[in-house]
């Protein structure tokens, strides 16, 4: 059960950089750096961000695993025309906010959640991320966890869920908190930075969407026996620096992430008592 367990967890972190949706890491990590800052500080961004995205991932692929794995041969050949669909949307909402516009919102009592760093965002966020994913990612996932749901053993599939998750939480949170303590130390200090950090998070979107499509592109020509595809510039590229990824996540390993996302949580804190303590006193008036 423990090389199972640690097999879910490094399929998580993998999980995190898979060919069909890593691009869609950088330009999450853009809008968490995206917008004023509040009151919870880098740290509690970061991790409510991190949380948000982990959880939309993980909530697709556990109904796409439980509900939808007895149709996943019919469904498999028709996930690349879903790739193409949700990368021209991504896409088309980084040329919205690379205008300098904010996403609409239906006029509805309780407003639809933005793209922001919030926390329902993050987790929409985090479904997309999914979506664009279940292509490369859905196979290790059925084989690890939905296999042992179907041989009938619940706790042992409940728990590789939870390490896949973990897996997947630990990539995207240390990824954060390292973007939003650089964030607070580097953007707060550069005012002229404030108006173009929204347009940015708009160009790093339109990237990620416009190589997310592509690849669904990529798959949807090899599916039809286009040898050509083998050689497309783009996705050789893109596989490069998604194999080194995944080689150096795959090097360092669980325990190496985890030191370093309590680190960086210790940073934060530290950086943040200490700007409390930079504050200077109130002056009282008199007469």
């Amino acid at each position: 059960m423990t090389a199972a367990l640690l097999l879910a967890l490094t399929a998580g972190m993998l999980g995190a950089v898979n060919p069909c949706g890593f691009a869609l890491l950088p330009a999450y990590l853009s809008l968490l750096v995206a917008g004023a800052s509040d009151a919870r500080g880098a740290v509690g961004r970061a991790l409510t961000a991190a949380a948000g995205l982990t959880v939309g991932y993980v909530l697709v692929f556990g109904a796409f695993g439980l509900a939808l794995a007895p149709l996943a041969g019919w469904l498999r050949p028709r996930l690349p025309w879903l790739t193409v669909t949700l990368g021209v949307l991504l896409a088309v909402a980084g040329c919205w906010l690379l205008a300098g516009r904010r996403l609409p919102s239906p006029g509805w009592s309780a407003r639809a959640p933005r793209l922001t760093r919030s926390w329902p965002s993050m987790v929409l966020f985090g479904a997309a991320y999914a979506l664009a994913s279940l292509g490369c990612a859905i196979a290790p996932f059925l084989a690890i966890v939905v296999t042992s749901l179907q041989a009938g053993s619940t706790g042992q599939g409940v728990a590789l869920f939870g390490a896949y998750a973990l897996g997947m939480g630990l990539v995207v949170a240390v990824a954060a908190l390292g973007v939003a303590l650089v964030r607070d130390g580097l953007v707060a200090r550069l005012r002229v930075a404030g108006a173009l950090v929204p347009r940015l998070s708009g160009l790093m979107l339109l990237l990620a969407g416009g190589y997310v499509a592509w690849y669904g592109w990529y798959e949807l020509r090899l599916a039809a026996g286009r040898r050509d595809a083998l050689r497309d510039p783009v996705i050789r590229v893109a596989s490069e620096v998604q194999h080194a990824l995944a080689y150096a996540l795959d090097a360092v390993g669980p325990p190496v992430l985890l030191a370093a996302l309590v680190l960086l949580t210790a940073l934060g804190a530290w950086m943040r008592r200490r700007g409390r303590g930079a504050d200077p006193a109130p002056v009282e008036r008199t007469g």
